[in-house]
């Protein structure tokens, strides 16, 4: 009965989840193989789907020997420093890790031979973006993320150079003006909101790993330490100090919008915006929200869904960015220390996500609608419970 009052209270769930399951996810995003996942790729990007997936794979071995608490610092930097390297050496491979990716250390002779495949000009950004991330990681082995402009160049060499390798690729297949690839300032700002999100979704997740990614700069105004933040006696400072990190978060959404305006290529466009969308939704879930120092805060299965399927032009994808800035505007405490910035940075959203024409009213469905989808929540509320399984999944490899 929880999953029907649930759906009865989000009844745009139930028809993007049984739209999604009857095939309407191959409109949104690629169809990966269950191995490679090159096929979909392949088939929405053309030829530079092949050098999109082999960039992923490498930079998840690179992010795999960073994660990997049971490598030494002594063994570990030097890897990092020369990982780029290992792309030209036919048999190099890692056996050591205990890592849950390790399969993409022990096989990376067959990623390094598939990236030894690929055009040159493709061959250049991976390997290029490989070392200053490899380095990049390494610096932040050694310290911790102090000031807020560290913060920023944390996020930029583990996600910003993410999405300025994607955005060169993009532009040296031509399915993108050379200005996407150019544009470096748009396409770190991209990763930067990503990561941000993630970093403050992941507060409570990081601290029982021992990871503190959170910026003294900000958490020092709230705590003597990041992890005092999740006591019960500080939650209201520890609220206040989300805000802030929240808002500072925001201040990429123009950039985000700007750049999306600029793609032509649909599934390029896709491929770009969800991540984006469920990005601002999982912000206004955690904006203010006590849970965050709690537990997980998650944004609901069929919720995605309908970002994935909704997110297919920039006009939608502003439609969706002032819903949820709106949403984040309705909480904000008249006593945060935060909430004069956090209201100027919405302003400049709003300016850029007016809503107009058909996608302003989304949300808005006739009581017939309503009524049939009330109706079909109550007669297969447990047949849409096996659905939103398979939708968790879908969403759970992007997320991955």
């Amino acid at each position: 009965m929880e999953l029907l009052k649930k759906w009865l209270g989000h009844p745009e769930d139930i028809y993007h989840l049984l739209r999604f399951k009857m095939g309407g996810y191959r409109a949104v995003m690629p169809r990966l193989d269950p191995v490679s996942g090159k096929q979909g790729l392949k088939k929405c990007f053309n030829h530079v789907g092949h050098a999109v997936c082999i960039f992923y794979l490498v930079l998840r071995a690179l992010d795999t020997i960073e994660d990997d608490m049971t490598i030494s610092l002594d063994i570990k930097v030097p890897m990092l420093h020369e990982f780029h390297s290992y792309l030209y050496q036919p048999e190099w491979k890692y056996m050591e890790s205990k890592e849950k990716d390790r399969q993409v250390l022990e096989d990376f002779p067959t990623i390094s031979s598939e990236f030894r495949n690929l055009s040159k000009v493709y061959q250049d950004v991976i390997s290029d973006i490989c070392h200053k991330m490899g380095v990049g990681m390494a610096e932040f082995l050694e310290k911790k993320v102090d000031s807020q402009h560290e913060w920023d160049k944390y996020c930029h060499y583990v996600a910003g150079l993410v999405g300025i390798g994607l955005s060169r690729l993009f532009s040296a297949s031509e399915l993108e003006d050379p200005i996407v690839g150019q544009d470096t300032e748009l396409a770190n700002s991209m990763g930067l909101f990503l990561q941000k999100t993630n970093i403050i979704r992941d507060y409570l997740e990081d601290q029982l790993e021992g990871r503190e990614f959170w910026p003294r700069e900000v958490w020092s105004r709230y705590a003597k330490k990041l992890s005092d933040l999740a006591r019960p006696e500080n939650i209201d400072m520890a609220v206040q100090c989300l805000n802030e990190l929240i808002t500072n978060a925001l201040h990429h959404v123009p950039d985000v919008l700007m750049y999306l305006s600029r793609l032509k290529n649909q599934s390029v466009f896709n491929f770009c915006a969800i991540p984006q969308v469920m990005a601002i939704a999982t912000l206004a879930a955690c904006y203010n929200n006590k849970q965050v120092f709690r537990g997980v805060v998650k944004i609901r299965k069929g919720q995605a869904v309908t970002l994935m399927m909704d997110a297919t032009n920039i006009q939608a994808v502003k439609a969706i960015m002032y819903q949820y800035v709106e949403e984040i505007y309705q909480k904000i405490p008249s006593t945060d220390p935060s909430s004069n910035k956090t209201q100027q940075i919405i302003a400049s959203i709003r300016a850029m996500s007016l809503p107009s024409g058909p996608m302003a009213s989304r949300h808005h469905y006739s009581p017939i609608y309503l009524s049939c989808a009330m109706l079909l929540a109550a007669l297969s509320w447990q047949y849409l419970s096996t659905v939103s399984k398979a939708a968790e999944e879908y969403v759970q490899t992007g997320e991955n």
